[in-house]
């Protein structure tokens, strides 16, 4: 036989594309439109209902950047469609090849309800099946012109992103408004082609059933009536339904399909906008699950069903009809997908529990897993927190965008840093927003690691962040793709019953231990440093602020724990942590927004924790430790005034001015308390930190050395640094000058002041405090760099085989080799509070307030020893997506802490980042919680949520050994018992109360939550 494959593949292609697409709508009547533009943000339908509109006409300019047009639209079925399935068909001018960044539409009644939305591979609006003739059609449409960030595959700098900076000429023009009849044998002849010749150019050439779909489609074309394309539809389907009505092999790959909408709750738009997406895409899903009984949409993020609860109340409610048919699957039990590594532990468990509640809540339904496919790698903690809040699975995918290594498992257990494992997968079909295409049904086969354990894998299906999620076309082609030769089996499916049947088939699955490190974006640790600090003080400030009104509640009469102020200030931080906010990796508007919204949380905190402190009586002066270790430390006063004090863990004590053992001593550039002694080079950097204690040097060369690098990456810029930003660099080595500012006993500082770049500024204040090993660094930088990250480089002495670096809970271990390709992979890695690094009998910790990212690298210098580098990331100046990005002021802190033990580190960690607080208070009540034993490390401490008055204290093993402790408190109790995350009785597990305290006793990294009963 001839080789006559091109010419039927391109025979087929052709006639699909101009004689069979074209003929889906076989009859259109176009609508009378008329258009209003709505001024400044979006209206109400109310308001846009009275506006007064202008006849608008086809291939018309329309929307200005980030605004809105209505449309009015006015038609009528003719006669003669009497019958027929009648549609309108929109096409607002759609551009690009990604459906979700661009216009889009939400269409309404003229009562105001909404109907369906408009996007870009999502056009129709159904209107009757059968139709009236003569039917009056009169639709409202909200039409938002969103800018097309992505237009330049992020190659460009852009002032797009910030109705500020975005000009205003019209981005799109009119090209459709019609009533139209769908040709229903057509539209699945349509999909027929597609599946076949889709599946055939993806089987080998050798496989007869290549070359039997090949033939079968030359006789389909044969059949076709290039001029009546609509009359020979049945009969051309004829011709193919023995080749679609072949079963799949016995053996062949099972795919779990299951709807979604992945919508980044910000990201290349603003807050505002991702409310009327999700509006749009949720009313796309209640009207296809209308449309096919087999259809289930998984769908997570708490925050915005409560966006659409609470401004969409119609398409809520057919939410909430749809989860009661089973049709749309509550997900992930998180209030945002949140970045993976970036919030703090307490932070993610509230995450959990605020998004699983939400869910319990208003549909009656406990959410069994969390759902994260877009975050940029994954912390070692989220094991044991999921389990803890009652989750049976994980799911990811963003880790198949790996760099460097090709992550060896699809399904897995995923096991975290204190044992607990978690079921995970990871689906090899590499992507969220699933078409069933036969490019992914190849890719998800070929991927898939556990051939020989496993036989099925989960595909996420439908177009995202305001694409109009699933649509018609895609679940036509799971149900083709259902028992299909040479295909995968498609099923379409809720996700528990998918990882149930995967975990029964494969419950041995190999084991990875630690942290999902994703080998990409490793620049979101450090992009958008003022987001990121509004986030580490926030979640401090809250912490701050449940202690003492949890004291206040306890021990001040008439006092109101403020619980809805709290949970609603909860919520604002944690959509923040939103996996494109937190990271720094959004447009302009959503950061300049996410800095002024955490001002009015810090603003809103600082008065709540004044009032909790006020209840407790005024007329003296105390000082607050919202820590979880007792600490000796120097304060200032609000006077201004220096002095020592020592204060008991989540307690107070009175500003008495206790005096310290080893007071500071400044002679020139050197500052000495007998613990340490720091010289400064006449360069800025640290010459010398000598350990009194242990007699030693701590540096191994220039500390504090500030290093400014070039940054370009590859192509994602506010995302990615490269490893290659290390090849090109300047050392700020020229200061404008170096200066004694304090020679007080109580605390010595030298204030080194540099100018470099682009007329940027740093000025740093050295800082020595009396009996304290720790030196600071205030700094305050003037930035106006671009395209550069600022390094802050500490040689230290010490032969490191690994550093430590403090995640939620508590720390992982990561080498400083670079043996393998893994190791290396890892020249940019996260961490919390601080870095440690040491050798047997000694370490040394870099502590900050503010900053994540971070590198540790060693060498062995010309003496035989062995210096080990830990580098800070300060901050960077990428443009893309935002131009301005940290543009300006910074201050921040970041300590050097020599001779520190892990338990010394973790200490100061807390120190640093929850300061001493000076009050007007004159109560002394005991503290809430305190502990006896080494290792036990309270993290919150809070009332119930359920307005009980029970205390709830969640605590950890810090140190990464086992630890036994006395909990106790500071009010007669009653009763305990330990529980999940959501203060939910665990009964396997119990506390003993005894020795008037709570007997703990924990394993390495073990989280647990106690529930107290007041006596």
């Amino acid at each position: 036989m001839h080789d006559e494959r091109r010419r039927i593949e391109e025979r087929v292609q052709r006639a699909h594309d101009q004689r069979i697409k074209p003929a889906i709508y076989a009859a259109t009547v176009p609508f009378e439109v008329e258009a209003w533009q709505a001024p400044g943000e979006p209206v109400s339908f109310e308001e846009a209902a009275a506006a007064r509109y202008t006849p608008f006409a086809m291939d018309s300019p329309w929307g200005p950047p980030w605004g809105t047009t209505w449309f009015r639209m006015r038609g009528q079925v003719p006669a003669e469609w009497a019958g027929k399935r009648v549609e309108a068909v929109i096409d607002l001018g759609f551009v690009g090849d990604w459906p979700g960044n661009q216009a889009e539409a939400l269409v309404h009644l003229a009562d105001g309800r909404p109907l369906k939305a408009v996007n870009p591979l999502n056009q129709y609006v159904p209107v009757a099946n059968p139709a009236n003739g003569g039917e009056q059609i009169d639709y409202l449409v909200e039409a938002a012109s969103n800018p097309d960030i992505l237009k330049d595959n992020f190659s460009k700098v852009t002032p797009m992103g910030d109705k500020l900076t975005a000009g205003s000429a019209p981005l799109y023009t009119f090209q459709r408004a019609d009533l139209a009849v769908l040709d229903e044998e057509v539209f699945h002849l349509d999909l027929d082609l597609q599946v076949l010749r889709e599946l055939m150019v993806h089987l080998a050439e050798h496989e007869p059933r290549r070359h039997e779909i090949l033939h079968a489609l030359d006789r389909a074309m044969d059949t076709l009536d290039l001029d009546d394309v609509s009359g020979s539809a049945a009969a051309v389907r004829e011709v193919l339904a023995p080749v679609l009505a072949k079963p799949a092999h016995a053996s062949a790959h099972t795919i779990s399909g299951v709807g979604h909408a992945h919508i980044d709750s910000a990201w290349l738009w603003p807050i505002r906008e991702t409310k009327r997406k999700t509006s749009r895409t949720f009313s796309n899903v209640t009207a296809l699950a209308d449309e096919y009984d087999d259809f289930i949409f998984a769908c997570s993020q708490a925050q915005q069903y409560e966006w659409v609860r609470d401004n969409y109340p119609h398409v809520w409610a057919r939410i909430q009809e749809s989860v009661k048919r089973g049709q749309w699957a509550p997900v992930g039990g998180m209030w945002v997908e949140a970045d993976g590594n970036l919030p703090g532990g307490e932070a993610i468990a509230r995450q959990l529990i605020h998004g699983k509640r939400f869910f319990i809540e208003h549909f009656g339904v406990e959410t069994k897993g969390v759902w994260l496919p877009d975050s940029f790698g994954y912390t070692a903690a989220y094991p044991q927190l999921a389990k803890l809040a009652g989750n049976d699975w994980f799911l990811t995918q963003k880790i198949s965008w790996n760099q460097t290594n090709k992550f060896p498992h699809h399904t897995f257990w995923w096991e975290g840093i204190d044992g607990t494992r978690i079921f995970t997968h990871f689906p090899p079909v590499d992507t969220y927003n699933a078409r069933f295409s036969g490019e992914e049904m190849d890719r998800a086969v070929r991927n898939y690691n556990e051939k020989g354990g496993g036989t099925r894998s989960l595909a996420p299906f439908g177009w995202g962040d305001g694409g109009g999620g699933p649509t018609r076309e895609i679940m036509e082609r799971a149900r083709r793709l259902a028992d299909l030769e040479g295909s995968p089996k498609v099923v379409v499916e809720h996700p528990d019953d998918f990882f149930a049947q995967a975990r029964e088939e494969y419950p041995d699955a190999p084991v990875w231990v630690g942290e999902l490190y994703l080998e990409l974006h490793r620049a979101t640790y450090t992009s958008q440093a003022r987001t990121k600090q509004g986030n580490r003080r926030s979640e401090h400030r809250l912490r701050e602020a449940e202690l003492w009104a949890t004291t206040a509640a306890l021990h001040a009469p008439g006092y109101s724990y403020p619980y809805d102020k709290l949970d609603r200030l909860w919520k604002t931080v944690l959509l923040h942590q939103f996996h494109d906010i937190l990271p720094g990796s959004s447009i302009a508007w959503v950061h300049r927004e996410a800095e002024a919204e955490y001002a009015r949380v810090a603003e809103e905190l600082e008065v709540l924790t004044a009032e909790a402190v006020a209840a407790l009586g005024a007329g003296g002066t105390r000082v607050l430790n919202a820590g979880p270790y007792d600490r000796a430390e120097v304060v200032r006063t609000s006077e201004g005034a220096l002095a020592f004090v020592e204060v008991p863990a989540n307690g107070s004590a009175p500003l008495t001015g206790a005096e310290p053992t080893r007071p500071v001593k400044a002679e020139g550039r050197v500052l000495d308390n007998g613990l340490v002694r720091v010289e400064v080079a006449e360069d800025g950097t640290l010459s010398s930190v000598y350990d009194l204690r242990a007699q030693r040097e701590v540096l191994g060369d220039k500390g504090n050395l500030l290093r400014l690098h070039t940054d370009l990456p590859n192509y994602w810029d506010a995302w990615d640094i490269d490893k290659h930003y290390n090849n090109r660099y300047t050392d700020l080595l020229e200061p404008t000058s170096v200066e004694v500012v304090s020679e007080d006993p109580l605390l010595g500082a030298i204030r080194v002041t540099r100018s470099f770049g682009k007329g940027s500024t740093i000025t740093q204040t050295i800082t020595l405090r009396a009996d304290s090993p720790r030196i600071d660094f205030e700094t305050d930088i003037d930035w106006h760099e671009a395209e550069k990250i600022l390094k802050a480089a500490f040689p230290v002495d010490v032969r490191a085989a690994h550093s430590s670096a403090e995640i939620q809970f508590g720390h992982v271990q990561r080498p400083t080799h670079t043996n393998t390709s893994w190791e290396a992979a890892r020249f940019e890695v996260s961490g919390h509070r601080w870095v440690h690094v040491g050798e047997p009998g000694y370490g040394v910790a870099v502590l900050n307030d503010s900053t994540y990212g971070h590198d540790v690298s060693r060498t062995v210098r010309e003496d035989g020893g062995t210096t080990t580098t830990v580098r800070l990331s300060l901050v960077r100046a990428p443009r893309i997506p935002d131009p301005e990005a940290d543009q300006g002021r910074h201050r921040f802190t970041y300590s050097l802490l020599p001779g520190a033990s892990i338990e010394d580190t973790v200490a100061e960690g807390y120190s640093l980042n929850l300061p001493l607080r000076v009050a007007d208070a004159a109560g002394a009540p005991e503290p809430v919680v305190s502990v006896d034993g080494r290792g036990v490390t309270v993290e919150a401490v809070k009332l119930a949520d359920d307005g009980s008055g029970d205390v709830v204290v969640r605590l950890y093993e810090s140190g990464g050994g086992r630890a036994q402790g006395v909990l106790r408190t500071g009010f007669p109790l009653a009763d305990v018992q330990v529980t999940d995350l959501l203060e939910r009785p665990l009964e396997d597990e119990r506390a003993e109360i005894a020795d008037g305290g709570v007997q703990v006793s924990l394993r390495p990294f073990q989280v647990l939550t106690l529930r107290l009963r007041r006596g």
